[in-house]
């Protein structure tokens, strides 16, 4: 039997900030030996669309489910089946279930024995969930699958699942519920010795779900004598040791949800406990005094903002010398409590906005009520503009705390920086999916 991976693309194109996709690695190691498997990742290379496999799985997110269709729609037409998972299937199954054969809800370790199974026999069933969440412990990703592929030299490895916040415009409590599930230290650590790299990004959705147990990862991580990553909630600085022991760890840079300057938004979209104890210039002074470099992400068209908004953010982001910084609209997704809401209003512009030919990415999705939509789409996209021009990058360069503290720092501040600015006018205004329907 033939299974072939796939991981589409906004569009049909390719992209320069691609890293490596870990479900299907994941998805490798719990694929028996004598299924023989193949792997495409649209961002860095064209689909083959041929017969020339047994079944096709794809992850799907609500921005790449036009063109998941797309692609579906191609192998079905050959008699190959189709499985989708991810969070877009979990949450739309109906929708997705238009598209392909079958889909899973949620994990799909646990179910993925059995799809196996079922696709050999040609009795797959519509919908696979895994009647608990499994366990994990015991599973090292594959990363062979990833052979010969340009991706962003680091690996990508996951501790844990699930976050503790219930943000409105995330999704990831929907998916997780209140599950939060921790690898066994052992494993992360045995993971990253058989990556065989030394810059490593942990992708857990909130890596401090459990501070304690993140305690013992960090002084773990020590020994291996390597560089991370990581998404952070901001409440962690609170704990200047626990920071400290981040950086001691190997830590470099940290992505952290700022989202808005004005608590009133915070208080709407869940995140009032942004500035509960502490304000933000203390809170960045505390990773930055540690070395970390900060990644700061930013979204506007809570009902509080205005057109000024986008300027007060952006000097912001440039006064505290983020690495990195992102400014987008407020999107509602499936899933997420801003979704129910905004359709609720009435305030959705697009009825799917992921499935809309006349939606572009950048776009503004949903109507904000102190701005108009197209000044909430231009606000974002000038902001991005404002934050990535050369004056800007040289002047974040020089903080030597974090950007600019080694050689190598720094180089990783431009090469980050320079392939940010040119995403950022490849993807604006792409129409979704490929050419065709």
């Amino acid at each position: 039997m033939k299974v072939r991976f796939i991981r589409p693309n906004l569009y049909d194109d390719r992209s320069s900030d691609a890293m490596e996709p870990l479900c299907f690695a994941i998805l490798k190691s719990l694929t028996p030996d004598n299924v023989e498997t193949s792997f495409y990742d649209e961002r860095l290379e064209p689909i083959p669309i041929d017969a020339e496999t047994d079944l096709v799985a794809m992850t799907v997110e609500t921005y790449t489910a036009r063109r998941a269709y797309q692609i579906a729609a191609q192998y079905r037409e050959l008699g190959i089946p189709v499985v989708f998972g991810g969070y877009h299937p979990t949450f739309l199954p109906d929708e997705a279930l238009q598209h392909a054969d079958a889909v899973v809800q949620g994990d799909a370790e646990g179910v993925w024995g059995q799809i196996l199974e079922d696709a050999k026999n040609n009795c797959l069933a519509k919908v696979y969930q895994s009647a608990e969440f499994p366990d994990l412990a015991n599973v090292i990703p594959d990363r062979s699958i990833f052979k010969g592929k340009k991706y962003a030299p680091m690996a990508l490895v996951q501790y844990g699942r699930g976050c503790k916040f219930n943000c409105s415009f995330c999704s990831i409590r929907a998916f997780y519920g209140n599950n939060l599930r921790q690898r066994p230290v052992a494993d992360v650590v045995e993971d990253i010795r058989r990556s065989g790299r030394k810059h490593i990004f942990l992708v857990d959705d909130n890596i401090f779900v459990n501070v304690e147990k993140a305690r013992a990862l960090f002084e773990a991580l020590i020994p291996l004598n390597i560089k991370w990553s990581c998404q952070v909630s901001i409440d962690v600085a609170r704990d200047a040791d626990l920071v400290q022991l981040m950086a001691k760890s190997g830590c470099i840079s940290a992505l952290i949800g700022i989202e808005s300057l004005d608590p009133a938004s915070l208080k709407e979209i869940k995140k009032g406990w942004n500035v509960k104890w502490q304000s933000y210039d203390d809170a960045i002074e505390v990773f930055q005094n540690a070395g970390i470099m900060l990644y700061g992400t930013f979204v506007f068209g809570c009902d509080n903002d205005t057109v000024e908004s986008f300027d007060a953010a952006v000097d912001f982001a440039i006064r505290h010398k983020f690495i990195l910084a992102n400014f987008n609209p407020l999107t509602p997704t499936p899933g997420a409590p801003l979704f129910d809401q905004m359709q609720r209003e009435g305030r959705l512009l697009h009825d799917r906005w992921w499935l809309d030919p006349d939606f572009k990415y950048g776009d503004a999705t949903m109507q904000p009520l102190n701005m108009t939509a197209d000044e909430l789409t231009k606000g974002c996209f000038s902001a991005r503009e404002k934050f990535n021009t050369f004056k800007s990058i040289c002047i974040r360069l020089g903080d030597r705390r974090t950007n600019s503290r080694t050689p190598f720092r720094a180089g990783v501040y431009l090469l980050s920086n320079f392939v940010s600015r040119r995403e950022i006018y490849r993807k604006q205004k792409r129409a979704l999916g490929g050419s065709g329907e």
